[in-house]
């Protein structure tokens, strides 16, 4: 795996919900032939989200290439969305969000990463895993299977 270390990081902007609805649709369609409909990050109100939730961009030669979404929660840091756009996959950018949210949870005081995802996406489970996250629980959702995943972290 190769990492581009011209890849930049700043939050999102109003202007940026478009392009990061563009990112996740391209990011997610490979798994509507896989559970036979649209990933819910597919149908998000990627305006409604920038002004609610923390987004993290990655940014390549001026182009947005990955984003993470996180929401702060009493105890824990929940990680709402992450994904890298297809053409920018493979190059570690996804592991510099995760990265990322580490830090933002370390810095809030909170020692546990939180997510959620499609247990038919495998491969993203088997990425979590390798980043240090294990399953929590797993529970039916829509004809197949949510796997609710967490991180603890140190000081």
């Amino acid at each position: 795996m190769m990492t581009n270390s011209s890849i930049r990081f700043r939050p999102a902007e109003t202007a940026d919900a478009a392009t990061i609805r563009d990112i996740v649709r391209a990011a997610y369609g490979k798994w509507v032939p896989v559970i036979g409909r649209e990933p819910l990050p597919m149908r998000a109100d990627y305006g409604k989200a920038v002004a609610e939730h923390p987004f993290e961009l990655a940014v390549d030669g001026g182009r947005i290439v990955g984003m993470i979404e996180t929401m702060l929660a009493d105890d824990h840091l929940w990680i709402e969305n992450v994904c890298v756009a297809p053409q920018a996959q493979g190059r570690g950018i996804g592991r510099l969000l995760l990265e990322r949210a580490e830090r933002k949870a370390l810095e809030a005081d909170r020692l546990e990463l939180r997510l959620l995802t499609n247990g038919a996406f495998e491969a993203n489970v088997l990425l979590y895993k390798k980043h240090g996250y294990t399953i929590e629980r797993e529970e039916p959702f829509m004809g197949g299977m949510t796997v609710y995943m967490s991180k603890k972290l140190t000081r």
